[in-house]
């Protein structure tokens, strides 16, 4: 049979159970807690370090080209040659990305097709032949309307000229 000790003893020990079974708990959870702002500190610190800004992502781009075609297109005679062509036929547009740049190369149209017709005139035929000919009679044309812009408007101003039609017979 129980005693009075004993029923005292039993309810004595239930509190103390409970209070042990909160203290053991305690540091675990405080290790979780602990661990889980670790990692939360970690995602934290690794997305700062390898996030670009978005301007770092997306490349600058250049601002949109403006063109100014050359019309009519320009018809030359070449010099004579009796194994290559001795007409030239070429189309031209000029290209720049500055809107006061294009104001002046279409101010100085007369004198800027003045000047391409007479160095296309003078060209050799030999040279129109194939692709790298093109590509240097088209840089030597550049080179012309740039030249004629900066002692008439003090700055290059055209960026490319681009044949965009090409013929020879």
């Amino acid at each position: 049979m129980a005693t009075a000790a004993d029923t005292n003893r039993k309810t004595n020990d239930a509190p103390a159970a409970t209070g042990k079974r909160r203290n053991s708990l305690l540091p675990i959870l405080l290790v979780g807690l602990i661990a889980a702002g670790a990692a939360g500190a970690g995602v934290w610190y690794y997305t700062q370090q390898h996030a670009t800004p978005a301007a770092q992502q997306s490349p600058q781009l250049p601002a949109p080209a403006l063109y100014v075609a050359l019309d009519p297109a320009f018809v030359v005679n070449l010099p004579v040659s009796y194994d290559g062509p001795r007409y030239l036929q070429v189309e031209v547009q000029l290209m720049t990305r500055d809107p006061l740049a294009l104001e002046k190369i279409r101010a100085n149209l007369p004198a800027i097709r003045a000047r391409l017709l007479m160095f296309f005139a003078q060209i050799d035929p030999a040279l129109v032949n194939d692709r790298s000919g093109m590509q240097t009679l088209q840089n030597d044309a550049l080179g012309e309307v740039q030249e004629l812009l900066k002692s008439e408007t003090g700055s290059n101003s055209a960026e490319a000229l681009l044949f965009t039609s090409f013929v020879t017979q």
